[in-house]
């Protein structure tokens, strides 16, 4: 079992930047995919990004070429490097840990762990 906490979390103007971080727990780190996904008010939750075990990474459309993901498997940390940010992005973000899967996966039921999340605050 992994625990998550996230952070990193603010208010920032459009076209600024933001890092988040995901801590997990446990000796096993490495062995799991980790995913981004963000959550607005009165929407869905939807994938961001992802990060295979071997260091792959996935980007929904909507954040490709503005936002990274990135893993430090020595401090058990996913990050999720955030540019160029605009309105749209506003949202809590979540970081998730999947186990069971050759490859990460895009969809929230794939994703066995969940950190508390970090809201994310774009003004204009």
């Amino acid at each position: 079992q992994v625990q998550l906490v996230e952070s990193g979390g603010g208010l920032v103007q459009a076209g600024g930047s933001l890092r988040l971080s995901c801590a997990a727990s446990g000796r096993t780190f490495s062995s799991y995919h980790m995913g981004w996904f963000r959550q607005a008010q009165g929407k869905e939750r939807e994938f961001v990004a992802a990060i295979s075990r071997r260091g792959i990474k996935y980007y929904a459309d909507s954040v490709k070429g503005r936002f990274a993901i990135s893993r430090d498997n020595a401090l058990n940390t996913v990050y999720l490097q955030m540019n160029n940010l605009n309105l749209e992005d506003t949202a809590v973000y979540y970081c998730a840990a999947d186990s069971d899967n050759p490859n990460p996966r895009r969809e929230r039921s794939d994703y066995d762990y969940w950190g508390q999340g970090t809201q994310v605050t774009v003004s204009s």
